[in-house]
């Protein structure tokens, strides 16, 4: 008897994964008015939001957006704690604000014209932070390292791409499955602190702040089943509960990933 041909290896993941990545490929392809693809830019500025719209986690890179957007959303990081701080299938939507003008800037090559470049990035980083900060309801997002305090600044072009369809948005975005999933993403988050004892402030408060969007959306399903009004999201002093989001009290003006940092060894 002839053995059952073998699947391709992009056909095995569940079809709402197959499709999320479907959709997280037509945004990497995408192409500007100046036939240049977002994603492709070498530096760059990137943000998350929820089935809400609410803004949940904002980096930085000068890898190329791609690059680093699929580690993300690929469960690709090489961190197993960056794993566990977002859950992917929270992500409903992207935003890419690519630095074209530092197209070709690299440290070996440019030392001085690298740390302008890293200035101006960290620059886009820290105010596309604070304006996810403004508009978020809680005033804080799931960063676990506050970008570097930097001058604000006119943010550049960007835009702005859906992850998910309307079929899978209807189905995942239900608060109940939406409760369970921020639930389970709080026990692993809670588990790494566990098992390494030693773990950074901002994994601490990226436990809180995700605890807080889980007693939320629970009091907002509470209230629905009620028939009561949602609550009010300033119902929750989330700066009374981690102190202020803008600035690491250690290190305000450090670095805001080492997973960001130029791998010289890669150069040519």
């Amino acid at each position: 008897m002839a053995d059952a041909k073998r699947p391709a290896r992009n056909k095995l993941p569940a079809n709402s994964v197959r499709e999320f990545r479907s959709l997280l490929d037509e945004a990497l392809s995408a192409r500007d008015s100046e036939g240049r693809k977002w994603a492709d830019a070498r530096w760059g500025c990137y943000a998350f939001f929820d089935y809400d719209g609410e803004p949940i986690y904002v980096g930085q890179t000068n890898e190329r957006l791609r690059t680093r957007v699929r580690r993300h959303l690929t469960n690709q990081r090489t961190d197993a704690v960056a794993m566990r701080i977002l859950d992917v299938f929270e992500v409903a939507e992207i935003e890419f604000w690519p630095l074209w003008e530092f197209e070709d800037v690299t440290k070996k090559r440019d030392p001085s014209g690298f740390k302008l470049a890293q200035e101006r990035l960290d620059a886009v980083e820290y105010t596309a932070y604070l304006n996810a900060i403004e508009v978020s309801r809680f005033r804080a997002i799931l960063n676990e390292k506050i970008p570097p305090v930097s001058s604000t600044v006119r943010l550049p072009a960007s835009r702005r791409f859906q992850l998910i369809s309307r079929e899978a948005r209807d189905e995942r975005g239900h608060p109940d499955v939406r409760i369970a999933r921020r639930a389970e993403t709080i026990a692993r988050l809670a588990a790494v602190a566990h098992e390494r004892g030693e773990v950074s402030p901002g994994l601490r408060r990226v436990l809180v702040i995700q605890a807080v969007r889980l007693a939320y959306i629970s009091a907002a399903r509470l209230a629905h089943v009620e028939g009561r009004p949602e609550p009010v999201p300033s119902a929750i002093d989330v700066t009374g509960l981690v102190g202020s989001v803008l600035a690491e009290r250690t290190d305000p003006y450090g670095r805001t990933d080492e997973d960001d940092m130029e791998d010289e060894e890669g150069e040519d």
